[in-house]
């Protein structure tokens, strides 16, 4: 009998260790960002209030996006966000969402003279992204070739504003906030799409339902839309 005890002791850490949920997400202010040792945003909050809400632990990392992206496909107990959840994206992950609902348009910087009231005048411009970044892949199946893929977010928005590039694409959400400090204006419409909690396929199945129900609750009570508020956002349907 005390064999079996010890046996069952000695089993617990891996069991909760097992339970752990790994995060991923990257710096795009100000839906995850660094502030200090903190690692804040409307989308961080999100997922601190649906895992306190279903009491499992978790840890959570803010990396480049390819390198979240990259874990979240191949390690077990692994979630990105906030990712958009298209076509190509559906069957490589397991899904809670919505984190936000967002149009993706194309901009550029004031005074540039760059004009397109299409995408298809918008492809002979030079269009900055950042690498295993969904608009990437967006950009090439709407039939885009000039495109200058950088490692992150922020390294495009420099490329953008000292001229190196004519167009980047970028939450219009976050564009709406970026505008009263950055010298940029939109161009046009490149995407709309749900943007959620992305988890490696063998993700287990109870605890993703769980997540499920409890970004639902947030959603419901008006959660959700009060934490958009907080940091100067407008919850799009």
């Amino acid at each position: 009998m005390k064999k079996l005890l010890l046996l069952a002791f000695l089993m617990l850490p891996t069991a909760a260790a097992a339970e752990t949920v790994s995060f991923f997400t990257e710096e795009y202010a100000p839906f995850n960002y660094r502030d200090g040792k903190l690692i804040k945003g409307a989308t961080v909050e999100q997922v601190e209030k649906v895992m306190a809400d279903i009491g499992v632990d978790y840890t959570l990392e803010l990396v480049p996006w390819a390198r979240a992206y990259g874990m979240a496909q191949t390690t077990p107990m692994t979630c990105v966000f906030a990712t958009a959840h298209n076509s190509t994206r559906d069957p490589l992950f397991k899904w809670i969402e919505p984190l936000l609902v967002d149009r993706n348009i194309l901009i550029t910087k004031t005074g540039s003279g760059v004009k397109a009231d299409t995408l298809d005048e918008a492809k002979q411009y030079t269009v900055g992204t950042q690498r295993e970044d969904y608009t990437e892949t967006t950009l090439k199946e709407k039939g885009f070739t000039k495109l200058d893929v950088a490692s992150d977010f922020n390294a495009t928005l420099r490329k953008l504003l000292g001229g190196r590039i004519d167009m980047m694409p970028i939450s219009e959400l976050y564009f709406d906030k970026l505008k009263q400090e950055q010298p940029l204006e939109m161009v046009t419409v490149l995407s709309t799409q749900p943007m959620g909690i992305a988890c490696q396929k063998d993700f287990p199945d109870d605890l993703r339902r769980r997540m499920q129900v409890a970004l639902d609750k947030l959603i419901a009570d008006g959660t959700q839309r009060q934490i958009f508020q907080k940091y100067g956002l407008t919850l799009l349907h």
